[in-house]
């Protein structure tokens, strides 16, 4: 018979009894479950924590089994959320999840941010308008938001707290007008996909190792990513979860970050005041926009 305390045991020494129970009752939301949701999930789950908000609305395909935690022969054409919230009372029988399997909009935004103590951030990079409201909401309830990237074979990672800089201030994105033209609004998109990018991984030095650098198309959705970078992401991001839930060892928050690259063996710590405005972050902006253009990234 599944018993809490003899399934997370092994946790004790790094945590104390104190802090496992406290784990246990919070609520981590997460959205997204694809290249590094799933592994968040799973990792949060192993921690002991017990009660999830998960949130995605599109299903395994072939194209996920190099990276995603569900992604097998059993499980293409299944729903993502499905595959993750079975595997998490699998690891956790008494685990409480509320399922979003239609994805989170504005009008479920509160409902997904409801009683949660950490939100983590798993989204699509190209879904950038509902990643900058869940960011903005997280923000005014007082909510925690964190995000961590694969980025080849590393990972880098952002944290955002009431304290911080804001999510909006630090990527300085550009609103398109009502009257600007298809043409006008698909730019501004780009951008802001860049802006985010390069303002995830200010330090981009995965771009050192890029074998085949036209496989890097921001205007068709296609960029690369491997299974170490998505391990390596869950790693960094679960461990800051801890400390945010726990409230103990250093939080490194906006605008600084942290960018570790496991096949450099390289770790940059970041800091870019102003954020998208520093003149070191404005030019990695305008030089890799100039890259993918020429598609030379």
């Amino acid at each position: 018979m599944f018993n809490y305390y003899e399934a997370f045991s092994r946790n004790i020494g790094w945590f104390t009894e104190q802090e496992q129970e406290k784990l246990k009752n919070t609520r981590v939301a997460i959205g997204g479950l694809g290249g590094v949701g799933g592994d968040h999930a799973i990792v949060c789950a192993r921690l002991g924590i017990a009660n999830f908000n998960i949130s995605d609305m599109d299903t395994y395909d072939f194209a996920n089994f190099n990276r995603q935690a569900g992604a097998n022969i059993e499980t293409v054409g299944v729903d993502k959320s499905a595959v993750i919230g079975e595997t998490l009372r699998k690891i956790n029988p008494e685990a409480t999840i509320k399922n979003f399997n239609t994805g989170i909009s504005l009008d479920n935004l509160d409902e997904f941010l409801e009683n949660v103590d950490v939100y983590i951030d798993s989204l699509d990079i190209f879904a950038l308008e509902i990643r900058r409201a869940v960011f903005n909401r997280c923000r005014e309830k007082g909510i925690p938001a964190i995000t961590a990237a694969p980025m080849g074979m590393g990972t880098s990672m952002l944290i955002f707290t009431a304290s911080s800089m804001s999510f909006e201030q630090y990527f300085g994105f550009v609103d398109a007008g009502h009257n600007d033209s298809e043409q006008v609004k698909r730019q501004i998109f780009e951008d802001n996909i860049i802006r985010f990018i390069v303002g995830v991984s200010p330090s981009m030095q995965q771009r050192h190792y890029l074998m085949d650098k036209t496989k890097v198309n921001i205007l068709k959705k296609k960029v690369p990513s491997t299974c170490p970078g998505i391990s390596l992401a869950a790693g960094v991001l679960c461990t800051n979860v801890v400390k945010l839930l726990l409230q103990r060892g250093d939080i490194i928050q906006a605008p600084r970050g942290m960018h570790f690259d496991a096949y450099r063996n390289n770790l940059i710590k970041t800091w870019r005041p102003f954020g998208s405005k520093n003149p070191i972050q404005y030019l990695m902006f305008k030089k890799i926009k100039a890259l993918l253009k020429e598609n030379s990234f």
